[in-house]
């Protein structure tokens, strides 16, 4: 049980740090700066500073509620709120898939075909959670319309919330399921775009207690074999991608499911080709394929 104390700002830092190491936890000294920093409102700059100081009572008990909570394997961004990515802060909650590191990957790819599209191409993003791929592709890609479809409301709610934190508010954010309200409106983006549900049913029980317990199944599910999302979406490309001219479709995918993915994309997209982009652990990660351009 991690209590309050009276205590300065740096015992209370490591004695976080000490509780952290003691139940697991990952990175226990970042962890426990990142809670002290959030609760008390300041950098690491000044945290340093201010190392001597007693730590403000009236912030104790916060304090030592988020790091309880940690301790029981809470996920850091759901205690402070916020993940980073692209440079930027997205908000998080339960509701969606926390953004990650290699999901940056996915936007480089799809920013490299900036100069093979015409002026305002329509980019669909498809299982939007937090809008992480969304806003961020709308405001590196200003020229673009960018659509966000999920079929959690929770989870659009906060997608909306950053669109509008982050200055990305043309953002059009549309409720469904996978590619549904798309063809129910008869779209036909120029670039599709996708960080689906990809984890095999009978592996979820086995992932991270921070994720199965704490991040929302219907981000983390994908089916038997983790594929039914690529599936339901390269089956319908005919009828989504432009008739002619340049179309661009990107996937994130789990390891192993590169190769079965990419020939999804050549079995539906004709005459296109094809590209795998391995993350840093040399696992092919983001799956691409192009017609035209």
């Amino acid at each position: 049980m991690f209590a309050p104390q009276q205590e300065t700002i740096r015992e209370a830092l490591f004695r976080a740090s000490r509780f952290f190491e003691s139940r697991g936890i990952r990175s226990a000294q970042f962890n426990a700066e990142t809670l002290l920093q959030h609760v008390l409102h300041i950098d690491r700059t000044q945290m340093l500073v201010r190392f001597a100081e007693p730590f403000p009572p009236d912030r104790s008990n916060l304090f030592a509620e988020l790091v309880q909570r940690r301790g029981e394997q809470v996920p850091l961004q759901h205690l402070t709120g916020v993940q980073e990515f692209y440079g930027r802060p997205y908000r998080v909650s339960e509701a969606v898939l926390i953004p990650r590191p290699e999901t940056e990957l996915l936007i480089e790819r799809v920013l490299q075909e900036r100069e093979a599209f015409a002026e305002s191409p329509l980019i669909v993003d498809i299982g939007t959670g937090s809008g992480a791929i969304a806003v961020t592709l709308a405001l590196e890609w200003p020229d673009a319309r960018v659509i966000a479809v999920d079929i959690s409301e929770a989870a659009l709610a906060v997608a909306r919330r950053n669109a509008a934190d982050l200055g990305a508010e043309r953002v059009e954010f549309l409720q469904g399921d996978l590619v549904a309200p798309i063809l129910e409106r008869g779209l036909r983006p120029d670039l599709i775009v996708s960080n689906p549900p990809y984890i095999p049913t009978t592996d979820c029980a086995d992932l991270d207690v921070e994720v199965r317990d704490h991040e929302p199944r219907l981000a983390l599910d994908g089916g038997e074999d983790g594929l039914n999302p690529y599936r339901a979406i390269c089956r319908e490309l005919p009828k989504l991608l432009p008739v002619s001219g340049p179309a661009f479709v990107a996937f994130e995918v789990g390891i192993h499911q590169d190769r079965m993915v990419e020939q999804m994309i050549r079995d539906s997209l004709s005459q296109c080709h094809t590209g795998i982009v391995p993350d840093w652990q040399g696992i092919g990660r983001v799956i691409w394929g192009k017609r035209g351009g």
